[in-house]
């Protein structure tokens, strides 16, 4: 053979080992291929490698010379202390970071107030993005917990909304609300309280409707069940203003009276 067959035969020899093992597998029962997809994973793996390296003719023949050298190679590589468990928890550790993080941005990304024509013209389209990202994932957050919240024809509104607002906070929560109920101003479900509440909450002038439309609250949610929430939403914001308020005057040291003039005493 010349110098590269010996590496062309064993990765041949390998690939046929790996198809043979792939039809037994493919007709035990489905208990039997769980147990052994961790090794059919691994055998893929290396027969891959093997297709890119290039031994030496003494390490392909000696490999070469077994009836089966990826079985053997799968044997050795069980065998060995390797750091696999360490980049699994590693990788659960960045993945959970990195939706912190992402998590952390939707929640202090400014409410960008002015329409896409506006940020173009000024060069803040970053920040216009940004902002509608976080208001189509706000929007999203609210239907999903109005669902997973809803049970036996009733919504747990405080944990709903408190969940939303632990992540949005409540501007950008009350600007969701407010543009979804203007919407569906002629909707007899909402009621007269909450439509007069969304009038009172300013909306940017956008020439492109269909970005306004992009975060309404609709999908799978009854329209009652966003009245709820958003009177649920109205009160826990009061409330949460109101304690905010109360805390800054606690913190604030009390205003301190004039010293009274002391008194002369009269001359003697």
């Amino acid at each position: 053979m010349k110098p590269n067959d010996l590496n062309t035969a064993l990765y041949e020899k390998m690939a046929a080992e790996q198809d043979n093992y792939r039809d037994w597998l493919k007709s035990q029962p489905p208990e039997k291929i769980l147990h052994h997809t961790y090794e059919y994973t691994v055998r893929e793996d290396i027969v891959m490698a093997m297709e890119q390296l290039e031994l030496t003719d003494a390490q392909a023949q000696a490999l070469l010379d077994s009836p089966s050298p990826l079985a053997d190679v799968y044997r050795y590589f069980e065998k060995l202390e390797t750091g696999y468990m360490d980049v699994i928890r590693d990788s659960i550790e960045n993945r959970a970071d990195d939706v912190c993080k992402a998590q952390e941005e939707l929640r202090t990304a400014p409410l960008y107030p002015h329409s896409a024509a506006y940020a173009s013209e000024h060069g803040e389209m970053a920040q216009y993005n940004r902002s509608y990202q976080a208001n189509s994932a706000c929007k999203e957050a609210i239907e999903q917990t109005i669902s997973a919240h809803y049970a036996e024809n009733r919504l747990d509104t405080e944990v709903a909304v408190k969940d939303v607002l632990e992540k949005f906070g409540a501007e950008r929560v009350q600007f969701i609300l407010a543009n979804t109920i203007q919407h569906k101003n002629h909707d007899g479900r909402i009621s007269q309280d909450n439509k007069a509440w969304a009038k009172t909450i300013p909306m940017p002038e956008d020439s492109d409707a269909s970005r306004h439309c992009a975060y309404l609250v609709v999908d799978g949610v009854n329209p009652g069940l966003t009245d709820l929430f958003t009177r649920q939403a109205r009160k826990t914001m009061q409330e949460q203003q109101k304690s905010s308020v109360l805390q800054k005057l606690r913190q604030e040291p009390p205003a301190r009276k004039p010293a009274a003039p002391k008194k002369q005493e009269p001359e003697r």
